[in-house]
């Protein structure tokens, strides 16, 4: 039995029908909430990255950065007959489908959790359901906000509270692995033909002082997982 695939994705506009993914995360989980594996990175949106004032990536960031089909076999792979959780997922969903059908690819339907969704029932005292309200709602520090990789961290720690708050669902889990998945070859670098260079992000430990923004993460390489 799979578990949950936790995604969260930064894009370079709120359309994903005219704007693109500019970095995504996905945190494996198996059916007991332990993590698994996680896979991160930055890519390149083949035009501007968008509000830099919101998620910190600037254009410099992603030169030399994958593409999305050169990562999209290894995606397929992690969510691959696992139940899609994230917050706000259908937000995601939709960005991650329509990158996918942009080259050709079509996602199956699968059993999906909505972290803002557990929140508003079981973390009604806080005072907003982003996901910075409701991780600070239920008690669980600092995170580097608008990070995807940052983010699906802590998602998965509000995942993890909202169990210990309330039962989550046990039925997904089964029904998410039932689901068949499409396939695709491993990329290869367009470059070196070589395995595809990754651009992770990561940001330095907090937490700060209130108002006060920490520094924009830094960016390094990483080989393809």
């Amino acid at each position: 039995m799979n578990g949950y695939a936790v995604v969260d994705v930064e894009a370079t506009g709120r359309s994903p029908w005219r704007h693109r993914v500019v970095e995504v995360a996905v945190v494996q989980l198996d059916a007991a909430l332990r993590t698994e594996r996680e896979f991160a990175t930055l890519l390149d949106p083949a035009g501007p990255v968008g509000p830099t004032h919101v998620h910190r990536i600037a254009q410099e960031d992603v030169v030399g950065a994958p593409r999305f089909r050169q990562i999209a076999p290894r995606l397929l792979e992690l969510m691959a007959g696992r139940v899609l959780v994230g917050h706000h997922v259908t937000c995601d969903r939709v960005f991650l489908e329509r990158e996918f059908a942009r080259i050709g690819v079509a996602l199956p339907t699968v059993p999906a959790l909505c972290t803002m969704r557990l929140a508003r029932r079981l973390l009604p005292q806080a005072g907003g359901f982003g996901l910075s309200a409701c991780v600070e709602a239920a008690g669980l520090g600092w995170f580097p906000a608008h990070t995807a990789l940052g983010d699906a961290h802590a998602t998965v720690e509000l995942l993890r509270h909202c169990l210990r708050a309330g039962r989550l669902p046990e039925e997904p889990v089964p029904a998410a692995a039932a689901v068949p998945w499409p396939r695709m070859a491993p990329a290869r670098s367009t470059a070196s033909r070589g395995p595809v260079r990754l651009l992770r992000r990561w940001a330095p430990l907090g937490p700060w002082p209130a108002g006060v923004e920490g520094p924009r993460p830094l960016v390094g390489a990483a080989g393809y997982e």
